[in-house]
């Protein structure tokens, strides 16, 4: 296996592996730096072992075939992530697959591209602790998200949207912001999926047209069925958020996060988020063991 390659703290990698190598280099004709070409994953490490790691890596090989990518050997991809956890008690394991070197000049796909694997360890600090039990605040982002279905649900490399909409507050007292799409539907937060709860059902938007269909959400939908809890994904707008009881985000470091305010409004965490909190606990212990590696998101 490779060597570690490990740089200073504070947001910078400890480990950085391409396609399995400590210090190796990526192409300054890769398809990903130029085009977005290709996808990635974020996976929650603890106790030495990732967290729903069967589930990144499914998701990342339904989105190679989406886009037309020639997947990694899995075998190989998921010892890769296994020996990253394996090396820290609490991490942030980082996986990029890009169509690799650009064969020629311009968007087209010659077939002769190499696949370009990047494995990045991160440093991940304990979580406040008050922050799942009395929730966030969040802000409505002004900037819409294109509906494109052929890409819906993908965590595709290109992430201009959230970028943008992320240099929207600086105040560091807001976690995150919702966004919806141009044509009016809520979807997610910039780096997060989100739940509402309307009359006694758990509500998701859907990612159909837009969004990313995140790990931590697929994980909350079939908590929620097989606690015989009523969830579905539909299309939400304005209206069903300002209605909205409760509120929570979900992602693969997050969990469950409440929402406590939203664009002012106080909200608080209810009855059938704490019920959620309390079934994926245990879940997220059982998944950090030997046989069950990974996990967004």
């Amino acid at each position: 296996m490779p060597r570690s390659t490990r740089e200073r703290a504070g947001g910078v990698p400890e480990v950085v592996w391409v396609n399995g190598r400590a210090a190796g280099e990526v192409s300054a004709l890769e398809r990903g730096l130029h085009f977005g070409d290709g996808l990635f994953e974020t996976i929650a490490c603890a106790g030495g072992h990732a967290r729903f790691l069967e589930l990144h890596l499914r998701r990342l090989a339904a989105g190679c075939a989406r886009l037309g990518l020639a997947a990694p050997d899995e075998a190989i991809l998921r010892a890769e992530v296994q020996q990253l956890a394996a090396q820290s008690a609490r991490a942030i394991v980082k996986v990029l697959l890009t169509r690799g070197a650009a064969a020629s000049r311009g968007y087209g796909v010659t077939g002769l591209e190499t696949s370009t694997r990047i494995a990045l360890r991160y440093a991940w600090p304990p979580q406040d602790p008050e922050l799942a039990r009395a929730g966030v605040c969040v802000r409505i982002a002004a900037l819409r998200l294109g509906e494109n279905p052929a890409l819906a649900g993908l965590k595709h490399c290109n992430r201009l949207e959230q970028v943008l909409a992320r240099r929207e507050w600086t105040d560091s007292g807001i976690a995150e912001a919702l966004m919806f799409s141009s044509s009016g539907a809520l979807i997610s937060g910039t780096m997060s999926n989100v739940f509402l709860v309307r009359d006694g059902t758990l509500c998701t938007p859907r990612v159909d047209r837009c969004g990313v269909a995140g790990v931590m959400r697929q994980v909350v939908l079939a908590a929620a069925a097989d606690a015989g809890i009523a969830a579905e994904e539909r299309v939400l707008d304005l209206s069903d958020l300002q209605a909205a009881r409760e509120v929570f985000l979900t992602n693969a470091l997050i969990g469950i996060r409440p929402v406590r305010e939203l664009e002012g409004r106080p909200l608080s965490p209810g009855g059938l988020t704490r019920r959620m909190q309390e079934r994926l606990a245990p879940l997220l212990e059982a998944r950090a063991v030997p046989e069950e590696a990974g996990d967004a998101g």
